[in-house]
């Protein structure tokens, strides 16, 4: 018997089946069995959406909204700096990309879908 997966919401990992739905017992948080097809694009969990509410998806382009230091470096990342070809991933840090600095993991929160 495979084991729930922990909440997307609080992380949590008492989590049961109900149905066609996972619970989470400690937020009251319910979520699907099985997503819907191309809701996330093989992407597990609940959607990830950008500052504005946009569904974001593997391999979309996205632009800073504010600069970010990042941890254990004197980098910077500026505002407006786009970035190509995300990659959706699980955790608190929701979008892995490459930049001309390196390899990052950012927060959904802080990027917003760029236009094509």
């Amino acid at each position: 018997m495979s084991t729930p997966p922990a909440c997307p919401q609080c992380a949590m990992e008492n989590t049961y089946p109900d149905a066609d739905h996972y619970v989470c017992p400690d937020c009251a948080y319910e979520w699907p069995v099985v997503a819907p097809a191309g809701e996330n694009d093989g992407h597990d969990g609940p959607p990830v959406k950008d500052a504005n509410g946009n569904v974001l998806a593997d391999g979309d382009a996205v632009v800073l909204i504010k600069d970010l230091k990042v941890k254990g470096s004197s980098i910077t990342l500026k505002m407006g700096t786009k970035v190509k070809s995300i990659r959706l991933v699980g955790g608190d840090h929701e979008v892995d990309c490459k930049m001309e600095g390196g390899s990052f993991m950012l927060k959904a929160c802080y990027l917003k879908k760029a236009q094509a």
